[in-house]
């Protein structure tokens, strides 16, 4: 454990974010997998809603700096495009 009063501090502030950032990127990959599961059952609404709801959840986390903007995008893109396709 850390001696000074600030690295106890920075130690605390880490800790606080990295649960932060944990449960930011699990609510992502559970939003990513609704979307994957309804696309899987062809099911076009559903997919849409949980495509609506993973992109929102994405852009939260890429302007929070949880993620990469670019890796949002490119989620969001190849999640798109796979709504697009269901019939």
């Amino acid at each position: 454990m850390a001696n000074h009063k600030s690295a106890i501090k920075r130690h605390k502030q880490s800790q606080k974010r990295a649960a932060r950032n944990r449960a930011a990127k699990t609510r992502i990959k559970n939003v990513v997998k609704a979307v994957r599961a309804a696309v899987l059952q062809k099911d076009k609404d559903t997919a849409a809603q949980a495509l609506t709801a993973a992109m929102s959840v994405l852009d939260k986390a890429a302007g929070k700096g949880v993620i990469h903007w670019k890796k949002a995008a490119r989620k969001i893109s190849r999640l798109t495009k796979a709504v697009g396709s269901v019939e």
